[in-house]
C-alpha cells in the first residue's frame, strides 16, 4: 500500500470515531484542547510506525471482524522463563505449541521489572523494554513474526493501573519534580489517604495492608493499591492517559494481537468511593478501544475484571459503543473448583445459567486455572439456601483442595491466608488438584486412573463452553506442583509459584509413550480440541442451556447450532452415575461414534460424555 493510500486509510478510520473521541476526551479532561491535540497527533504517529506486516493483518481481520468468535481458537498461558528460558527459547518451541493445537499464545508479563519487587512482572519499570534475561524488543518482534507465519496470535499483559517505583516517572517524582508527582497520587500528609481508607477495600490485607505508602525520599504519601512498590497512576491527568495509550500502541506495533488490560476496574480513583468500576473507567476503556480501531484494528482488548458477573459484563460496553472484545470468565473458574471440592453442581448450574442468558456476541476466555490464585468469590446468597455459610464453607474448600480433608486426593497450598476472616485463596496445578500427584506418590493405579479421568473431564467441560478455552502451560501433560519455590528466597513467600514451575520437558517427552499419564492427557485433550474445531455445534453463536440431569453431582450442558445438537454430561461424583436424559433427538457418542440410549446413560466417577445429534443427517436418512 503506497503512502497516500495508507494516509487515506488512517483518515477514514479516524473520522469514523472523531466526534465520539473528542466528546469523551473533552468531557473527561475538562476541555483540555492541547492534551487532545497531542493525543490525536500520537495516534497518527503510532499508525505511521505500524509495520506493513501488521497492517496486512489489520486488513484481513477487518474483513472478518468476528474472527475470534468461532471454535478454532485454543489458548495457552505461560511464563517465558518457565517455559523455555527466554523469547528465543519460545521461538524454538513453537512446533511443540503447534502440536498442542494452540493458536493463541499468552505470554505472562515480560517487560522490565525490578528483581524481588515485581509481583511476577506486574511492576513495570519500562513499558518499552523486555526484561534483559528474557531478551529484547527485537526478540519479541521476531517471535511475533514467527507466530503470525504459523497462524498463532500473541497476547501480552498491559499493566495500566500502576508502574514500578523504579519507573522513570517514579524516580523523578521521588526526586521532587512536581510534573511527575502529578502522574501519581502524592499527598503531603496522611489526612486525605486516611479519608480514602474509609471507603477503599484492601487488595492484600495480610501481605500488603492499606492503600498508601510513605515515600521517605519525597517526604510524602503515595497511593499503592496493590504492593508498596507499585505506584498507582493518576488517569485524571491526561498526560498519563496519553502516554500510557502510546505505550499500549507501541506494544501492538511489536506484533501483539491481544492486549490484556490488567486490573482495569481500578484505574480511576475518586475520594469517597471504593475506587472500583467507576464510570470514568468505562470512558477510558472506550477511548482505548477507539484508539486501537484507528491505529491497529487487528488488536483485541482482553479485560481482566476479577469481580462478580454484574460488575464484569459492563466491560463489554454496548453493541454501538463496545469496550473490551474479550473478558475472563472468572466466576465460572471459582465455581468449578467449588464443584470439584463438593461434588455438588447446583452452584455451577446456577452460575452457568446466568452466563448462558447473556447475549451471544459476548465472548469470554474460559480457563481451569490462571497464573494467580483461586479466590472464593462465590454466590453465598445462593449457597446459603443449602446450608453453606461463607466462612466455614471457604475453610472446607481450602481444607479439601489442600488435602487436609480426610480422603481428599487434592494437593494445593493456601495464598494470602487470613485465618480470622477465613479468606485464604488457593494455589495448585490442575493435575495436583485433581489427585494425579497423590496417586503417583502412592503408586495407586486405580486412584491414578480416576484422577486422570477427572482431569480430562474438567478440560472437556471447559471446551464445551462458548468462548476461547485457555490451557495453562504444563496442564496438557498433567504437570504437577513445583515445591522448589520454597527454597528460593525471592519466591518462597509467594505460594503462587507452586503452579508457576518450570516446564518439565523430560515429563513432556513422555507424551509420546503410550500408557503414560502424560500421553493419556495430551492425546485426550488433542482429540477434544479437534472435535471442537470440526463440529459447528461448538461455534460461539450456538444456543446454550442447562440440561436437567436430575442428579446434583452431574452437570448437563446443551448446545445447538445449524442442525447439530450436543448434550454434554459431566460427573463430579466419586461413584458412577446412570442418567435419564429427556432431550429431543437420537444421539451418538461424539468420541467413539457409537450409538447411545439417552434414557440409560452411565458415566464413571469423574467421567463425561459428549452426546451428538445431527438433525440434518437424521432427516436425510
Amino acid at each position: 500500500m503506497d503512502h497516500s493510500a495508507w494516509e487515506q486509510d488512517f483518515s477514514e478510520r479516524f473520522s469514523r470515531h472523531a466526534d465520539e473521541l473528542k466528546w469523551l476526551y473533552m468531557e473527561l479532561y475538562h476541555g483540555d484542547e492541547e492534551a487532545f491535540s497531542y493525543f490525536t497527533e500520537m495516534l497518527y504517529r503510532m499508525y505511521e510506525a505500524r509495520p506493513e506486516g501488521m497492517r496486512q493483518i489489520d486488513r484481513q481481520r477487518l474483513s472478518d471482524p468476528a474472527w475470534y468468535k468461532g471454535r478454532d481458537l485454543l489458548g495457552m498461558l505461560m511464563y517465558v522463563n518457565a517455559f523455555a528460558g527466554n523469547l528465543k527459547g519460545v521461538r524454538k518451541k513453537l512446533s511443540y505449541i503447534e502440536e498442542c493445537g494452540v493458536n493463541y499464545l499468552h505470554l505472562m508479563p515480560l517487560l522490565e521489572s525490578p528483581a524481588g519487587r515485581s509481583d511476577g512482572g506486574y511492576a513495570v519499570a519500562d513499558f518499552r523494554k523486555v526484561q534483559p534475561e528474557l531478551g529484547t524488543m527485537k526478540d519479541l518482534f521476531a517471535l511475533a513474526e514467527d507466530c503470525h507465519a504459523r497462524g498463532i496470535s500473541l497476547c501480552l499483559d498491559f499493566v495500566m493501573n500502576h508502574s514500578s517505583e523504579d519507573h522513570e516517572w517514579a524516580r523523578r517524582a521521588r526526586a521532587g519534580e512536581k510534573e511527575y508527582q502529578d502522574r501519581y497520587f502524592f499527598y503531603d500528609d496522611w489526612t486525605i489517604p486516611e479519608e480514602f481508607e474509609k471507603t477503599v477495600p484492601q487488595v492484600f490485607p495480610t501481605t500488603a495492608p492499606g492503600n498508601f505508602t510513605w515515600c521517605e525520599e519525597a517526604g510524602k504519601v503515595v497511593m499503592t493499591t496493590f504492593y508498596p512498590y507499585q505506584w498507582d497512576l493518576n488517569y485524571a491527568n491526561p498526560v498519563v492517559f496519553n502516554d500510557m495509550t502510546e505505550n499500549m500502541l507501541y506494544l501492538c506495533n511489536q506484533g501483539i494481537d491481544i492486549i490484556r488490560l490488567d486490573a482495569v476496574p481500578y484505574i480511576w480513583k475518586e475520594l469517597g468511593t471504593n475506587c472500583r468500576n467507576l464510570p470514568q473507567v468505562h470512558t477510558l476503556v472506550r477511548l482505548m478501544r477507539m484508539a486501537c480501531e484507528v491505529v491497529c484494528p487487528a488488536t483485541l482488548l482482553l479485560g481482566e475484571v476479577v469481580m462478580e458477573p454484574s460488575k464484569v459484563v459492563p466491560y463489554f460496553g454496548t453493541v454501538e459503543k463496545p469496550e473490551c472484545h474479550l473478558l475472563y470468565n472468572v466466576t465460572t473458574m471459582a465455581s468449578t473448583w467449588h464443584t470439584v471440592a463438593t461434588a455438588d453442581v447446583r452452584l455451577l448450574r446456577h452460575q452457568l445459567g446466568q452466563v448462558f442468558a447473556l447475549p451471544r456476541q459476548y465472548s469470554f476466555l474460559n480457563y481451569l486455572r490462571c497464573h494467580d490464585d483461586i479466590g472464593w468469590g462465590l454466590d453465598y446468597g445462593f449457597l446459603g439456601q443449602f446450608g453453606m455459610q461463607e466462612v466455614p464453607h471457604k475453610k472446607y474448600l481450602n481444607d479439601y483442595l489442600t488435602g487436609k480433608w480426610p480422603g481428599s486426593p487434592a494437593r494445593g497450598e493456601l495464598y494470602n491466608d487470613d485465618p480470622r476472616l477465613g479468606d485464604a485463596r488457593l494455589c495448585g496445578t490442575t493435575a495436583s488438584l485433581c489427585g494425579v500427584e497423590t496417586a503417583r506418590k502412592e503408586k495407586d493405579a486405580e486412584k491414578l486412573a480416576w484422577a486422570l479421568r477427572y482431569d480430562i473431564m474438567l478440560h472437556a467441560y471447559m471446551f464445551t463452553l462458548s468462548g476461547i478455552p485457555v490451557l495453562y502451560s504444563g496442564d496438557e501433560v498433567a504437570q504437577e506442583n513445583d515445591y522448589g519455590y520454597h527454597d528460593d528466597p525471592l519466591k518462597c513467600e509467594d505460594s503462587r509459584y507452586l503452579h508457576r514451575g518450570d516446564m518439565n520437558w523430560r515429563r513432556a517427552a513422555r507424551r509420546k509413550k503410550v500408557g503414560t499419564p502424560e500421553q493419556q492427557v495430551f492425546d485426550a485433550l488433542r482429540r477434544l480440541e479437534t472435535l471442537r474445531e470440526e463440529h459447528r455445534v461448538f461455534d460461539g453463536a450456538a444456543d446454550t442451556w442447562i440440561v436437567n440431569t436430575r442428579d446434583d453431582s452431574v452437570l448437563g450442558i446443551g448446545r445447538y447450532y445449524q442442525g447439530e445438537k450436543l448434550v454434554a454430561l459431566f460427573n463430579f461424583a466419586s461413584s458412577a452415575r446412570t442418567l435419564h436424559i429427556d432431550e429431543l433427538g437420537e444421539y451418538t457418542d461424539l468420541l467413539t461414534g457409537e450409538g447411545l440410549d439417552k434414557w440409560n446413560v452411565t458415566l464413571p466417577a469423574g467421567g463425561f460424555v459428549w452426546m451428538l445429534c445431527d438433525f440434518e443427517k437424521h432427516t436425510d436418512s
